[in-house]
């Protein structure tokens, strides 16, 4: 492939007339159609790719994806644009099945094939606080430093007066290096993503999902060294760096697209009335009422997301949705909706499937729920979940996103959960793509290894 320096981003068209509260966007020209943003488009690899692969331009879709900039709007003026509010940072049933598929087919067609990346800018991530980790993101640095004048490498901002790391002493060291080391921030990182070419993680699997958290929609891809004490997501030996490094740079990647979630908080706002019921403002009578429910922020998650009881001594109640069904209501310790990545994580401790993160699917899974017969299920990847707390519930419940961004629930606030249009693309080892997941549950889990059983003899 060639360079992907044009800014792209990809946008889905509707084509539904039918919307559901809280799960769907309006379509284009309609009276609710969101307002034009502004925003720059960005230059993610991924979407770059989605627009080759689909052969369709950036401009010939239509807006579909503006509830960030239309959030910011309605905190500053919550009357404004209030028959929007439901509708924020969601797609329609039609663009989440098309965006998935596009998705799943491009996946497939990258993992046959090299990606050449006109690398400037590596990106290094490890734990700021492992000693190790900060004297091997200091040696892979002075590496590519000195393997190439043209790279730029960025640590995080922390290393600048680490004495570990000892900024100050590469760049008495080489003077060469001085304005191409750089540091990154949460901020750099969330607001200007494509900056960098490639990310190298020094680590294990959380620090993958650091990764994950730090850009919660363009993501680079992620090169992932094992240094941790699992590796379902770390590929690549960290002692072979720099033949893997000057292979990937010079040669080209294999990319693998993993499935990530969007998840976004729905809060509940006050009315006169007192009485009230979820069911009926989500998918009942009321559920055309616009008034309800308010975003109060979305999370890009690669593993899961979880809403349990937290501190809370007794079980939660909490109600189950699934496009304009109701599906249960949940009396355990809490629910964990995974993607088919996080099947290995808390999915796993709670009972869950453990599922190919290939498979297009979301697994649902209750955490020590009070009943003999609710088995874990799994879904398809178009549906949209929405997992919420009664208005008569005890007591609140708690979110959290990849074990981050905790937050409580109140009675009657709920989390809208669907495939999120950010994947989180992993670099994948040139050789044993094919068996890479079943190793790595092999050797981690021990999975299915017991002594084998003596042959009959005569």
């Amino acid at each position: 492939m060639n360079s992907h320096d044009e800014a792209l981003e990809v946008v889905f068209e509707g084509g539904i007339s039918h919307r559901r509260k809280a799960s769907l966007a309006p379509p284009p020209g309609s009276k609710m159609s969101r307002p034009e943003n502004g925003r720059r488009s960005t230059a993610c690899i991924v979407h770059s790719l989605l627009e080759k692969h689909d052969g369709v331009k950036t401009d010939d879709y239509a807006a579909s994806y503006e509830g960030l900039a239309q959030e910011k709007r309605l905190d500053k003026d919550p009357h404004s644009h209030a028959e929007q509010t439901q509708h924020s940072r969601l797609l329609t049933k039609k663009q989440i099945s098309d965006m998935a598929f596009g998705i799943r087919e491009l996946s497939q067609k990258l993992q046959q094939i090299r990606l050449r990346l006109h690398v400037k800018n590596v990106f290094i991530l490890g734990k700021a606080h492992d000693n190790t980790l900060i004297k091997h993101s200091r040696e892979t640095t002075d590496w590519l430093l000195s393997k190439n004048e043209n790279y730029n490498v960025y640590v995080e901002s922390t290393m600048e007066d680490n004495k570990i790391f000892d900024a100050a002493g590469l760049l008495e060291k080489n003077p060469q290096y001085r304005g191409r080391l750089k540091f990154w921030t949460n901020e750099l990182c969330a607001n200007k993503p494509q900056t960098f070419d490639i990310v190298l993680a020094l680590g294990g699997d959380g620090t993958v999902l650091y990764a994950s958290w730090l850009f919660q929609r363009i993501v680079p891809p992620v090169l992932a060294f094992s240094l941790g004490s699992l590796g379902f997501l770390t590929r690549f030996d960290f002692d072979e760096y720099p033949l893997t490094l000057s292979r990937a740079f010079e040669d080209g990647i294999t990319v693998n697209l993993r499935l990530r979630f969007e998840a976004t908080v729905m809060r509940s706002q006050e009315r006169e009335n007192g009485s009230r019921d979820l069911v009926e403002e989500l998918i009942g009578d009321e559920a055309e009422d616009h008034h309800t429910h308010k975003p109060d922020g979305t999370h890009n998650i690669l593993n899961e997301v979880v809403v349990d009881r937290g501190p809370n001594p007794t079980m939660s109640s909490i109600e189950l949705f699934g496009d304009d069904e109701h599906f249960t209501t949940i009396q355990a310790d809490g629910i964990c909706v995974s993607t088919p990545t996080g099947s290995t994580a808390y999915n796993l401790a709670a009972g869950g499937s453990l599922c190919h993160p290939d498979n297009p699917v979301v697994l649902v899974t209750a955490i020590c729920a009070h009943t003999l017969s609710f088995r874990p299920i799994i879904l398809p990847d178009t549906i949209v979940l929405r997992v919420g707390v009664p208005y008569d519930a005890r007591t609140s419940s708690w979110a959290s996103f990849d074990g981050k961004e905790r937050v409580e629930l109140q009675p009657g606030d709920y989390v809208t959960i669907s495939a999120s249009r950010f994947p989180f693309p992993c670099v994948l080892p040139l050789t044993r793509r094919r068996t890479d997941w079943i190793d790595s549950i092999s050797r981690t889990l021990q999975w299915n290894s017991r002594q084998k059983q003596k042959a009959f003899t005569d």
